[in-house]
């Protein structure tokens, strides 16, 4: 089997494994008094603090989550509802058009359900928000946005976005901007102090780490109103008992993730390469979309015209080969991308679609296979078409 969608998730290191299952068989509630319990909490302090320098942050900026998707959601909502509390002119939250769904669906509800306003940021062909598209979706005068988020590696194309300089922009309102780093740990270097921001989404699950665990980094002068309350754990922006033989092993695997990034990334970029410049080979129609320069070491992301890309995912599954359509279903009729549909693709070409994404498991087999397995793949995809939708596309 040709495992090809790391970015959905990856395999856990061996190391992680071991960590939390030498903690696994140990009692202790990390917020109890006792022996057992302060033993539990030495070691998620332990971990915050490892966290904190993989990421390059303080370990008090570290509040750990149940992964991306409640660290999204903290942070969108958490920091809208604190900036309107604050201000009730901020009712405007303004986010990027290829946010992943942890970030769309949020933003969509506190439009729908919270009163606010919502404003989508314009994104280029290649799947970038730029700072000029961000001064557009501000306006004139953006006294009124509570909190801006924009995802700092696409999880569909791979397309990096340079949020520096995006901050710099928001900087100058002082608006609070969140950005989600789901994707990047395993394949950028990253420095929270650095890219300006108050608030960053990572987790677990996407650096060999366990599934359920995840971090929002959260700078000290960043204020969020808790979405759940009870025991006052993580600052009292997360209440819930901490899963301390999760976060031991998140701290380990985003640890040794981070040491042998510069290798992983030479090694998988030559397979990716390998990978494009062969598909390429085998379908001259096909579009390989995204930036080509800002992008994710391990993102083959393609459209292949005439191609139904559910059907080219199971056929290609059947045969040994695992990888993603990068869009959603819809009570079992494919959806176009809506990251597709903001770079510009027709509802078509954003349902045609593959990403491929590779891991630091990854070898040359595996893109052999896949070389192998793809022609028939397509012919046989083509032959069956393309349906026509029977509902209107999702679009930011």
């Amino acid at each position: 089997m040709a495992y090809l969608d790391n970015a959905a998730t990856t395999p856990m290191l061996p190391e992680a494994v071991a960590a939390m299952t030498k903690l696994l068989s140990e009692p202790g509630n990390p917020s109890s008094l006792h022996a057992s319990g302060r033993k539990a909490r030495r070691a998620v302090e332990e971990s915050r603090e490892r966290v904190a320098r993989a990421v390059g942050c303080g370990s008090a900026e570290v509040v750990f989550t149940a992964g991306g998707t409640e660290a999204n959601n903290i942070a969108v909502k958490g920091i809208a509802w604190d900036q309107r509390n604050k201000d009730p002119r901020r009712i405007r939250v303004v986010a990027g058009s290829t946010e992943h769904h942890a970030v769309l669906d949020p933003v969509r509800w506190l439009g729908d359900s919270e009163g606010f306003e919502v404003t989508w940021i314009k994104s280029d062909a290649e799947g970038r928000i730029t700072p000029a598209a961000l001064r557009e979706a501000l306006g004139d005068d953006p006294t009124d946005v509570g909190v801006v988020s924009v995802i700092l590696a696409n999880n569909e194309v791979g397309t990096v976005n340079d949020i520096a300089a995006l901050t710099a922009v928001t900087r100058e309102f002082g608006i609070r901007f969140h950005t989600d780093a789901v994707q990047a740990p395993a394949w950028l270097d990253l420095n929270f102090s650095e890219l300006g921001v108050c608030a960053m989404s990572i987790s677990g699950h996407k650096v060999g780490g366990p599934h359920g665990i995840g971090a929002l980094i959260i700078s000290r002068d960043c204020h969020v109103t808790p979405l759940i309350h009870g025991g006052g754990q993580e600052r009292d922006v997360r209440s819930g008992t901490l899963d301390a033989p999760a976060i031991v092993g998140f701290a380990t695997a985003l640890e040794i993730t981070a040491s042998r990034r510069s290798e992983t990334v030479a090694r998988v970029t030559a397979l990716r390469d390998d990978l494009v410049t062969r598909v390429m080979q085998i379908a001259p129609d096909a579009i390989y979309t995204g930036s080509k320069t800002d992008r994710l070491a391990n993102n083959a992301h393609f459209i292949f015209p005439g191609c139904l890309g559910d059907s080219l995912l199971m056929l290609l599954d059947a045969q040994g080969v695992e990888c993603s359509v990068g869009s959603a279903c819809n009570a079992g009729v494919p959806q176009p991308s809506h990251v597709l549909l903001a770079m510009g693709a027709d509802d078509d070409a954003a349902r045609s679609t593959l990403r491929f994404s590779l891991g630091s498991t990854t070898t040359q087999s595996d893109i052999d296979k896949l070389i192998e397995v793809l022609p028939s793949a397509i012919e046989r995809a083509k032959r069956a078409g393309v349906p026509k939708l029977t509902t209107a596309p999702v679009r930011a």
